[in-house]
């Protein structure tokens, strides 16, 4: 795991600041996002006091929040002299926010995608493959889990739970990679709240 990011998990701190680097990659990533009123379903809900507003994460470059802390976690990876990011992703919003954010800092990203999905996202895997991901179907053959499962079942349609057990094991086997997880973990919501920061100044 980045140590940066372990650090900010087990962190007690109320504010944890944004390094400038990584808010010049928000901005790259076209940050800040304005706030839109929801006139419509305030209309639906007949409101007559209370207005309701929303901020569009499918903008992102990749279409998903998982770009906020993909960018922070590349970027202290990089920091930390890591050359390669590796994951998991089972939709695949997360490979791609990943793949994004190491194209930008100039670093390699590997990821293990559940087969199942890979074989069905044809769209979403060129994404990948085009912000510089090596993509793999897990079960895979990168690894001594992935081919044990291969040789039990050719068809082995994969899970989430193989492929972060692909991941960690490359991670473990290839030196200069490290971990990167987007969700599940206080890091990443700490990351996301960069959401709700820029709603709060632009209500001011």
């Amino acid at each position: 795991m980045i140590k940066e990011c372990l650090r900010q998990e087990l962190s007690s701190e109320n504010w944890v600041p944004i390094p400038d680097e990584i808010q010049q990659l928000y901005i790259q990533a076209g940050r800040p996002r304005p706030l839109y009123r929801a006139l419509r379903l305030e209309k639906r809900l007949v409101l007559k006091k209370v207005h309701l507003y929303y901020k569009r994460e499918d903008l992102s470059p990749t279409g998903s929040h998982k770009v906020n802390t993909a960018l922070a976690q590349a970027y202290y990876a990089a920091e930390e002299g890591k050359t390669t990011l590796v994951t998991e992703t089972g939709a695949g919003q997360w490979g791609t926010a990943l793949a994004y954010a190491a194209r930008l800092m100039d670093l390699d990203s590997v990821i293990f995608w559940v087969k199942s999905v890979y074989d069905w996202k044809v769209d979403r895997r060129a994404l990948m493959k085009l912000y510089g991901g090596i993509v793999h179907a897990s079960p895979s053959k990168e690894t001594e889990i992935g081919r044990k499962l291969l040789a039990e079942n050719p068809n082995h349609p994969g899970s989430l739970g193989i492929a972060v057990s692909e991941g960690l094991e490359y991670t473990d086997t290839h030196e200069g990679s490290v971990y990167c997880l987007g969700s599940v973990l206080n890091h990443v919501l700490m990351h996301q709240t960069i959401i709700g920061l820029e709603a709060k100044n632009s209500s001011n």
